[in-house]
């Protein structure tokens, strides 16, 4: 067995943990294949947060199982949050799966998939040690790495499986995080984004979020820094000081709210109310002029009334996020929240959805039609997928601007005059003389 085929599916953490998975199969020999016909084992890196993820991934295992049958010898694995969370009905399931390997067992995993060369393998186990901070990961070409920070979640939202299937939180030192960035920066990655389930509540021995946010501002080569998500919990002042301060974290913030209620938020174990989320966009806001914020908006949790819908709209038309991540709440077992009855019927939860999103868009493009005939700075990422005249990549403020080639190559930054929006993209002209040679494309 030496070809790998591994597909990624879910949130920035899911791709971190297939960029470490990558490097431990590269580092053991193994060849990582882009088809997954052209592979010996197969690899599904999932998410268990949300139903429609997991039934995405029932879907693809289907047509592995053809390829299965094609090929007999074929190593077929699940890792990752839905490997801990279905570990049961997985390994119960018609002979399609090999290997189920949990959010601490990827150290082993080119000794697992042999194993499972012989019979079904099964590794689950939670490691409250391991961090992984000792590993280096293989990113893929581009501008932007991702660094994990820490591990696992303490928080126990009602509704969040991640406690159950990424174990309680751990951080990893700060010598190895400093380490990973100035790695990344020596690759050529421009961009720094630290990932944890709470970012900014990670610590290790006396240093707090603050400290490796001035850390990484230190390390050359380095242009920019963002992170995600934080809880707002965890927004200190030292945190909030360090964003201030710091000229390479970035103007914008992912800032979860879920709902704009004070009761939905006690059902939720959010540790926050209304008054202390304001106090922390207030404290964002005074440090860092000008800032981004986005958010995450749950609709339809059990014992919501319209009453707290319409509080969680008032608040989003109040605080004027620039963008939301918006979604109807699904019961995901092992939670508090899943032995709860559903209060919202789905025709009502699309209805409060669709307003909220529509809502949004309005806003988002309200704000976006600000920045008319502004200059903003673009960290270049790549050639335009629609259109090869084109460039795109992000704002300071993390907005994705679309502008015509001027042969800045990917990694540099370019100044741009904005002269259209959407609702989510802002349309730029180069303030700079195209290059006479043509941009080569990294990545997809």
């Amino acid at each position: 067995m030496k070809r790998v085929f591994l597909e990624t599916y879910g949130c920035q953490m899911n791709v971190a943990d297939s960029e470490l998975m990558a490097g431990v199969l590269e580092r053991a020999g193994l060849e990582l294949v882009a088809r997954p016909e052209d592979a010996d084992a197969v690899i599904l890196n999932t998410c268990a947060i949300r139903e429609h993820a997991e039934l995405r991934v029932l879907g693809r295992l289907g047509e592995f199982a053809r390829l299965k049958r094609e090929n007999p010898a074929l190593i077929v694995g699940v890792a990752g949050c839905m490997a801990q969370h279905l570990r049961k009905k997985l390994l119960e399931s018609k002979r399609v799966l090999d290997l189920v390997v949990g959010p601490d067992g990827y150290r082993d995993l080119p000794n697992l998939l042999l194993r499972a060369a012989g019979a079904p393998v099964a590794e689950i186990r939670l490691d409250r040690d391991e961090t992984y901070g000792d590993l280096e990961p293989k990113r893929d070409a581009g501008v932007r790495a991702w660094v994990t920070v820490q591990r696992g979640c303490d928080k126990f939202c009602t509704y969040c499986v991640v406690p159950f299937t990424r174990g309680r939180e751990r951080s990893i030192p700060l010598v190895d995080l400093v380490r990973q960035v100035e790695h990344a920066a020596s690759q050529g990655f421009r961009e720094i984004v630290f990932l944890g389930q709470t970012v900014n509540s990670w610590r290790h021995d006396s240093h707090d979020f603050s400290d490796l946010l001035r850390a990484a501002n230190d390390v050359p080569g380095v242009r920019r820094i963002r992170f995600t998500s934080p809880h707002p919990s965890d927004m200190t002042d030292r945190v909030l000081d360090a964003m201030g301060s710091c000229e390479k974290v970035m103007p914008h913030v992912h800032l979860p709210l879920q709902s704009g209620s004070d009761r939905i938020l006690t059902a939720m174990n959010r540790t926050y109310d209304m008054a202390r989320f304001r106090e922390v966009v207030e404290g964002l806001r005074s440090r860092v002029p000008g800032i981004a914020l986005s958010t995450d908006i749950i609709v339809g949790f059990p014992g919501e009334t319209e009453e707290d819908f319409e509080a969680t709209s008032a608040y989003m038309r109040e605080t004027r996020f620039d963008s939301a991540f918006l979604f109807k709440y699904s019961a995901r077992p092992d939670t508090r929240a899943f032995k709860w009855p559903e209060t919202v019927s789905e025709e009502e939860k699309g209805r409060r959805l669709t307003l909220l999103i529509e809502q949004q868009m309005g806003i988002g493009a309200e704000i976006n039609d600000t920045l008319l005939g502004s200059e903003v700075e673009v960290l270049v990422e790549n050639i335009s997928h629609r259109d090869s005249s084109q460039l795109y990549g992000k704002s300071r403020d993390f907005k994705t601007v679309v502008f015509g080639n001027d042969g800045t190559p990917p990694g540099d930054l370019a100044r741009v005059r904005v002269v259209g929006t959407t609702a989510v993209t802002l349309l730029g002209e180069s303030l700079k003389t195209p290059a006479s040679s043509p941009l080569v494309s990294i990545g997809g």
